[in-house]
């Protein structure tokens, strides 16, 4: 188990590392961050936003919570959103779950696990709610990967109800939101095809007008 002291060292040895590859490197990081991407992801030790899609930090601006959940009442992530969209003018925003989310697990059952029940309580909403696609499904591994895709898609339409969002495709700005999904067994990312571009993509009942 490494400890606390055995992190502070793997970073000296990372910086040091950097800094002989590329000695630009941290002048040149430390001057502006502008990545083109908001990673809306898991809080999931095992799924590292950068590593994942390859890009070096600066390059992707993160917001990571338990189950990848866009609660329109959490002023963090709304926070981290307008940030990303208003003043970074980031391109796209990719709500990302994994396969094997514990969270998405827990909202499947029964079990009192505590505060994380009213967190999760929208999935377990979802789960209710789409119950009829889950009756062909054998497994419960197929379930529950059936669940993480759908907990994705739900999330891209609440982002995409946002006032944060809608103003900026408002004043003409372009910003797209993806859905995708991530395997812990494979490593690779499957896109869901649900990209959100502009207003006319979603119902009108959800449209705000000035």
């Amino acid at each position: 188990m490494p400890t606390l002291n055995d992190l502070l060292e793997n970073n000296r040895r990372w910086a040091d590392k950097i800094n002989q590859e590329s000695p630009d490197y941290f002048p040149t990081l430390a001057k502006q961050q502008a990545p083109e991407f908001l990673w809306i992801g898991c809080s999931d030790s095992r799924v590292p936003a950068n590593d994942i899609v390859g890009l070096l930090p600066g390059e992707v601006f993160v917001h990571r919570n338990v189950a990848n959940m866009v609660v329109h009442t959490d002023m963090n992530l709304l926070s981290v959103l307008q940030f990303a969209v208003d003043v970074l003018k980031v391109k796209h925003i990719i709500v990302v779950g994994h396969y094997g989310c514990g969270g998405v697990k827990a909202a499947m059952g029964n079990e009192k696990l505590g505060l994380i029940d009213n967190w999760i309580l929208e999935i377990r909403d979802l789960y209710y709610s789409k119950s009829k696609m889950f009756k062909g499904l054998n497994s419960d591994e197929e379930k529950h990967d059936l669940l993480c895709e759908l907990n994705v898609v739900k999330q891209v339409s609440n982002l995409c109800h946002t006032t944060i969002i809608q103003d900026a495709w408002d004043r003409g700005q372009t910003v797209a939101v993806h859905g995708w999904v991530y395997g812990l067994k494979d490593g690779r990312v499957k896109n869901l095809n649900v990209t959100v571009n502009d207003k006319n993509q979603i119902s009108e009942f959800y449209r705000l007008e000035d």
